[in-house]
């Protein structure tokens, strides 16, 4: 059984950090794309974040470079996303997902409030 398990969201004050944790089970883990993506209210689910199987290659949504960092250790089947200089504009549920073409996998949700 395929599951993508995300955590570390939360409310946060802007200029503040979060690191969310996306743990995978049920698929080989090393062989897969993984990415973050996020949805505010009202608004279409966008890319945050890539990182290739091998974690060598990365992508970013311009929005958040040089604010977000991607990474995953694949010896724990885990991928990072951690979130730097928030925003009240990342406010968002933010998702983790598995790719390898053409099969995709995603994650629950955990939601990023940004708020004073």
């Amino acid at each position: 059984q395929v599951q993508l398990v995300e955590s570390g969201g939360g409310l946060v004050q802007p200029g503040g950090s979060l690191r969310l944790s996306c743990a995978a089970s049920g698929f080989t883990f090393s062989a897969y794309n993984m990415a973050w993506y996020r949805q505010a209210p009202g608004k279409e689910r966008e890319l945050v974040a890539g990182i290739s199987n091998s974690g060598r290659s990365t992508n970013y949504a311009d929005s958040v470079k040089g604010r977000f960092t991607i990474s995953r250790d694949n010896a724990n089947n885990t991928v990072y996303l951690q979130m730097n200089s928030l925003k009240p504009e990342d406010t968002a549920v933010y998702y983790c997902n598995a790719k390898r073409y053409p099969i995709k996998y995603w994650g629950q949700g955990t939601q990023v409030t940004v708020s004073s």
